[in-house]
């Protein structure tokens, strides 16, 4: 009996593109801690608000992070159960797939 592992679903494969990103990443280890503005994540990154939008955008369509206004700013905090989702597929592997023997190279 071999077991299949589930297919990505766009949000899941959204998610690790997001991930892939260093500066997103830093992102998601400064919102680890609570949430912040933008105003606190421009500053503690040090770019430009132009590419911290670009970055953040893209963290939103993955949920990654979840977005709130307060009067003129805007607070950004970690959409946890996203990450359980992308975690979940993850475990996938580790729960359902065969430990394959590592291939070896011959001489020719």
């Amino acid at each position: 009996m071999t077991n299949t592992l589930s297919r990505p679903s766009e949000l899941a494969i959204a998610g690790f593109h997001a991930l892939s990103d260093p500066l997103r990443l830093e992102v998601i280890e400064l919102l680890r801690e609570r949430e912040l503005c933008v105003c606190d994540l421009r500053e503690a990154m040090g770019i430009s608000p132009s590419k911290l939008s670009f970055h953040l955008k893209t963290l939103k369509e993955a949920q990654l992070v979840k977005a709130k206004q307060e009067g003129r700013w805007i607070y950004y905090s970690l959409n946890l159960p996203q990450f359980v989702v992308l975690e979940q597929y993850l475990a996938e592997f580790r729960r359902y797939s065969p430990i394959l023997p590592t291939r070896t190279c011959r001489d020719e």
